[in-house]
């Protein structure tokens, strides 16, 4: 459970004022369609985390412990100092909008999130832990946990959460993760 429990808190922290969210915001005030865009994200979260899970469970059996252990720390602490640069909103491309809601979301979703700390760090979580669907569901729990929100509330939400805070939290979080992988 503590594969399930880290992976929710820290992806959770991550994407608080990630580019995925600001995609959220903007998702929900093109389309004004909350249930198909959080059934959008939930899946192309679902597909993303759940091949990035495998990998970070696979790719452990190339390498031996020792190496594996200082990957996953420096990557750790590599996330860590790169969730301290915050994100831009990225301008989602208006082809897809004639789709609706539900495939936009999905599409750009999954797209956003190659290449992103959450994305990454569930790569890094599969290989600590060594659980593809424990560090799955928490991710993809994370993910919601944070973008859902956003989705019903959008503008209200964003004009009170203290983003520096939130991606000073993640920050220590990852850190923290990445000195006890040094340490055990």
């Amino acid at each position: 459970m503590e594969a399930f429990f880290v992976s929710t808190t820290t992806v959770a922290l991550a994407e608080i004022g990630d580019k995925t969210q600001l995609l959220s915001l903007f998702l929900a005030a093109r389309f004004r369609a909350p249930i198909p865009i959080i059934f959008g994200i939930l899946v192309a979260t679902l597909l993303n985390h759940g091949l990035s899970a495998w990998l970070g469970v696979w790719i452990t059996e190339f390498i031996s412990p020792q190496t594996g252990q200082l990957l996953i720390g420096i990557s750790f602490i590599a996330v860590a100092l790169w969730i301290l640069i915050p994100d831009k909103e990225e301008d989602a491309s208006s082809k897809l909008n004639r789709y609706g809601a539900f495939v936009a979301t999905l599409v750009l979703f999954f797209l956003a999130e190659i290449g992103d700390k959450t994305q990454i760090a569930t790569v890094i979580l599969a290989a600590q832990y060594q659980q593809f669907f424990l560090v799955t569901l928490g991710t993809t729990i994370g993910m919601m946990l944070a973008n859902v929100p956003v989705v019903l509330f959008g503008n209200q939400l964003m004009q009170k959460l203290p983003l520096n805070a939130a991606r000073y939290a993640a920050s220590s979080v990852f850190m923290v993760l990445g000195l006890l992988t040094f340490m055990f």
